[in-house]
This record gives structure tokens, sequence and C-alpha cells, in this order.
């Protein structure tokens, strides 16, 4: 059986955010996760501070199913299933040693599945202490009055052959950025209520919605009452890449990159389940994860009292909403998407321009029976000047336009997006200041001049124009000196 629960399919990460979650329900303040490196004897070990156990509590927590997943629990219990402890550490070792400290007094017991395959009819043959030469590595605990330390050897699943010690670096880097999304909640603030260390450094907490960023949208939060608690929904869609620094971008993108970062985040008690993703929801078929929804994060929060409704697994891993919640979620989630895949195609904020008007955009799509087409907008500052001061060669502009329309590379653009995982460079992207300008001028210059508009009109117009809303500042700096004489 034991062999047998090795094969849940956990990864080294989600396992130890699985121990992280029984210090909490501990009470502790920290925890703190070491790696050794030393080849096949290698080890890992996560120390917390919480109330520590009891020799009684510490051989009900090392018996499989020693809790019935159907009894209530505490409103703050991380757990469910009476499984966590040991079917995360076997997933990963052979010998897993858990020694505890309550009131003073110690306690250590063992599971090592070598000796167990070794002495098959002694039945289970649980150790009290640790291994012979494995006591100094629970050195740590000692003089403390109160205390866990879950020591992970023979780590089978993860040193294997051709393993070296930049592979384990890699691992510990791996484990990093998970705790860091999965108990960001936790870990945040100047008062946290949890503190994690790996390697004696502070996992800093990773923020999947940006909640601080001026160009994040967020939603009010939404509430449902269930049978099993109230349902809380909070909407975000973060900004477009344009409206971030390099290090913003890739430090958001999320330890699985943008697309795949996308969805619901599903938490319990400020603990995160699932990472992404669209639970299965959609209109008439599951949504996927897409490149056009890659800004949409929505967080989730369900109680503990709700496990069984939602699914949750063992590894804690996967989550189904209960049938009477889809239709909610599918409403808020296509609200979110929708506006994620305008700014994630328009480069801009779902917010109005500088100015509160409707932004003027040099393109429009016009829904027909035989499909979506993009057309060229004649109302566009820009195109509406050339059309009006065309004169005799009005025919030959508007035959111009429309061979642009009906040439736009739709698929090859799709293409380039999705392998290159990102849009193509418009709206002046990466352009000089004086670039950006000597069009600008153009438009302002026949605003002025040819229309008769005042300098503040202009100028008002173009804020609520496409491209040049992104450039509020170089809109600020024309003046009258940059238009063309009237020619009345």
């Amino acid at each position: 059986m034991l062999e047998a629960l090795r094969g849940l399919g956990y990864s080294t990460a989600a396992a130890l955010a699985d121990i992280i979650d029984n210090s909490i329900s501990a009470g502790a303040s920290e925890a703190r996760l070491d790696f050794a490196w030393n080849g096949a004897t290698s080890r890992i070990s996560v120390l917390d501070d919480g109330r520590g156990m009891t020799d009684a509590e510490l051989e009900s927590a090392m018996t499989l199913g020693d809790k019935n997943p159907l009894d209530a629990r505490a409103s703050h219990d991380l757990g469910r299933f009476g499984m966590g402890m040991k079917t995360a550490s076997f997933s990963q070792c052979r010998r897993l040693t858990v020694a505890t400290v309550k009131d003073g007094d110690t306690s250590c017991l063992r599971w090592d599945l070598t000796e167990l395959a070794a002495h098959p009819d002694s039945g289970w043959l649980m150790h009290e202490g640790a291994a012979n030469g494995s006591e100094q590595f629970l050195a740590p605990l000692h003089g403390k009055a109160y205390g866990t330390l879950v020591l992970w050897e023979t780590l089978d699943r993860i040193v294997s052959t051709g393993y070296t010690v930049d592979d384990y670096l890699a691992l510990i880097d791996e484990v990093q950025a998970h705790l860091a999304m999965v108990f960001h909640r936790l870990i945040q603030g100047p008062r946290p209520k949890l503190r994690l260390f790996i390697q004696e450094r502070a996992i800093a907490p990773w923020d999947p919605f940006m909640a601080g960023h001026l160009a994040t949208w967020s939603s009010p939060v939404a509430r449902k009452p269930t049978p099993d608690g109230v349902v809380e929904v909070e909407c975000h869609v973060l900004p477009h890449k344009d409206k971030l620094s390099d290090d913003e971008w890739k430090r958001c993108a999320g330890p699985n990159g943008w697309t795949a970062q996308q969805g619901f985040y599903v938490y319990r008690n400020e603990r995160l389940l699932l990472a992404g993703g669209w639970l299965g929801l959609g209109p008439s078929k599951a949504w996927n994860r897409e490149e056009a929804h890659r800004l949409a994060r929505i967080r989730l929060d369900i109680p503990n009292t709700a496990d069984a409704a939602w699914k949750i697994d063992i590894k804690k891993s996967t989550a189904r909403p209960p049938v009477a919640l889809r239709p909610w979620l599918t409403t808020l989630a296509e609200d979110t998407r929708d506006r994620a895949r305008k700014v994630f195609a328009y480069r801009g904020s779902p917010t109005p321009s500088p100015t509160g008007t409707l932004l003027e955009q040099a393109w429009r799509v016009d829904h027909t029976a035989t499909g979506a087409r993009y057309r060229i907008d004649d109302k566009h500052p820009a195109v509406s000047a050339v059309l009006e001061g065309a004169g005799p060669l009005l025919p030959m502009v508007k035959a111009m336009l429309r061979v642009i329309q009906e040439t736009v590379p739709v698929q090859r653009i799709w293409l380039d997006t999705a392998e290159n995982k990102e849009t193509p460079r418009t709206a002046f992207a990466g352009e000089a200041p004086e670039a950006v300008m000597g069009v600008m001028r153009t438009i302002y210059n026949d605003m002025v001049g040819r229309r008769g508009m005042t300098p503040d009109l202009a100028k008002r117009a173009l804020l609520s124009t496409e491209p040049f809303q992104n450039f509020p500042v170089l809109v600020a700096n024309l003046s009258a000196s940059d238009t063309f004489n009237n020619p009345q």
C-alpha cells in the first residue's frame, strides 16, 4: 500500500507545501526548509515553531488515514484526509522521520520503506527515533520547548542516476517559486501570519494579481452563500506588457508563464489550492488557456467545509465548482475574459482615454453572417483628414485603404503572437519620441490649421485618439508654432 501511494503524482514543491500546511495548522509563525546535498544521501528537512505533538499525537499523525475526511474540522485546518504528510513525503523519499517537542518533551518516529520491504512479514513496522547516523540531523530541534522537524532521507524520487548538484540547486529555485505563490497571502505584509525560509533566506511572496499596480483592473468582491459557507470572488485584469517594466513582466508571469497562469486561483483559508485554469467552465464547452486571455486572473475563496462539494483531492491540486455555482462563476469569468482580451488586443487599460471620452480607434471590427471583418475607421482623425483633403485623388485613396483592409495578415499576426508569446509591436512601441511627434504634429496641424480647431480642442482630440492617448506629455508639448499658416 505504501509503495502504491508513492505514485499519487506530487511534485517536490507540492509535497513540501503539504508539509508546511501541517505547520500552519499547528500554529507555527515560521517554517524553515533546508536542502542538504550529499549525492545519494542528500536530505531535505522542514523545521517549524508550532505547538508540537505529544507521543500519542505524533503516533496519530504518522498513521495513514488517522482522521476521517467526513469529520468536522477547525475553521483554520488545512488538512482533510489524514494522509497529506505521509503521502507527500513517500512520493519523494523512502525514509520519513518526524521529531517533535511539546512542553519540552521530545518524541520521534520513523517510517522506512526499505526496511518494510526487507521484512514483509513484520506488518506495519514503524520505528522510534532517527536512523543510525541521522540523529545529528535533528539537532535544530534541540533546546526548544515547542516545534516539529520533518526529515526526508533516501530521496530516490529526486536524486536519481545522473542527478547533480546543479539539478538540486534548480530544484531549490523551483520550490521557492512554488511556495512564494501558494502561501503568498500568508507571508505578505509588514506583519505576516507566517514566515518561510529556504536555505536561511526569507521567501518573498508572489502576488498573482498585481494588486498595487495602477494599471491593474479589479472588480468589487462578489459573494455567494452556499450550504457549505460563503464563496468570494474578485476578478482582475493585469496590465498590458507596455505598462510594465521588463523586470515586472518577467516577475509577474509566475512559475508557469503568462498563458498557463490565467484563470481562477482557488484558495482555502488564504492557502492557494489551484493556480490558474478555468475549472471546466464555459457557456457551451470548457474554455482553454489562450493567449488572448492571459491577463485574466480571478481570486476565488472557498471555506474549508466545502472540500467535498468542490471535489478537492488529496494533493490539493484540483477543484471542480458545484453545479449550482457554475452559471454565476461563468458570468463573472466571461466579463473578466472580455476585459482581458480588450487589453491584450488594444494594448491599453480597460479605462477611458485621459480625456474621459470614447477612444477613437483606427480599426474597427464588423461582425457579419460570414464572420468578422477588420475595417479602417474613416472617423479616425488621421484617416478623415486624408479623405477630406484628397480632392481628385479620393478614389485612389479609397482603393488603397480597401486593399489594406482586404490584406490584413490576420493569420500571420496570430501565428507570430502564439509562437513568440507576445503581441507584435505596435502603437509606436520602442519608437523615439521624435518619430511619434512627427506624425502627431501633422495631424495637429490639420486640426488647427485647416479645420479651425482651437489648440486646446485639438490636443483633447489627440488624447482621445489611438495611439496618441499613450503620449500625454508629447501632446502637451505641441504649440501654436507647430501649425501651418492658415491658407485662408
